[in-house]
């Protein structure tokens, strides 16, 4: 549900400010989408697996009580600090963020296609909306990060 919520807050608040502000279309929404989808996500999902961590646990479908999730938050939060900073930073430090929130969501989307397939977990945390977002998200931001670099005003 919040993969949902953050990718709508990206959309009306990019469209709200290329409106109000006329900055570039492309720009706007890939600042979003770090912002956001990757800033913001990154550390709701710090809170999550470090304060409620067997709860996330069991919407994963993994053991409750387990030290990764403490090792997952922390990654999320470097990943949502990139994210956050990238309304002060610009240039190659959006790349750098690309770049590492795409190889954690790309190498959690994998891990949630061998739990599938070893163990059979269809639990929502593992084979619903995560899983689809591990992949869309580094989609979504390199076709936005590419045509930015190329460029493109939208």
């Amino acid at each position: 549900m919040l993969w949902i919520c953050y990718s709508t807050l990206t959309v009306i608040g990019a469209v709200l400010h290329i409106l109000i502000a006329k900055t570039p279309v492309i720009y706007t929404f890939l600042l979003y989408f770090l912002v956001i989808n990757i800033g913001a996500a990154g550390v709701t999902a710090f809170f999550g697996h470090a304060f409620r961590s067997d709860e996330v646990a069991e919407y994963i479908g993994w053991p409750k009580g387990n030290p990764f999730q403490l090792e997952i938050a922390c990654a999320n939060l470097a990943t949502g600090t990139l994210g956050i900073l990238c309304i002060w930073f610009r240039g190659n430090f959006w790349i750098a963020t690309a770049i590492v929130s795409s190889v954690f969501a790309l190498g959690a989307g994998v891990v949630h296609i061998m739990e599938i397939i070893r163990n059979k977990n269809y639990s929502p945390g593992n084979a619903g909306m995560p899983l689809y977002f591990d992949f869309i998200k580094p989609i979504v931001v390199w076709c936005l990060m590419i045509a930015y670099l190329l460029g493109f005003k939208g």
